[in-house]
């Protein structure tokens, strides 16, 4: 007498199980506190989101969008910055001459 015995599990390759996540979206959440006497000296808060973007966007996350550092502006706001922050030493130099020649 032979029996035998099927396994209701079912194996997916990573490549289902990740398509799976990716299109239902995963949330992971989490927070660290440390503390010494009562006193709280750090806390890290980690919100976790893996999807897809068109998921994401479904779930009303966009937040790439306006983020200059994903964007093609990361370069240009880099010059900007540059420019500005020559302009505010020339100024400060003219006004620290002002301010000897008084």
């Amino acid at each position: 007498m032979s029996f035998e015995v099927h396994s209701p599990i079912h194996h997916d390759s990573l490549a289902d199980v990740l398509e799976r996540i990716l299109d239902k979206g995963i949330v992971i959440a989490g927070d660290v506190s440390v503390s010494l006497v009562g006193i709280e000296l750090l806390t890290i808060r980690l919100r976790l989101l893996i999807a897809t973007v068109d998921k994401a966007k479904e779930l009303g996350i966009t937040w790439w969008e306006g983020d200059p550092s994903y964007s093609g502006r990361a370069h240009a706001l880099e010059a900007e910055n540059a420019a500005l922050l020559e302009r505010l030493e020339r100024l400060e130099t003219a006004l620290a001459a002002r301010e000897d020649a008084a």
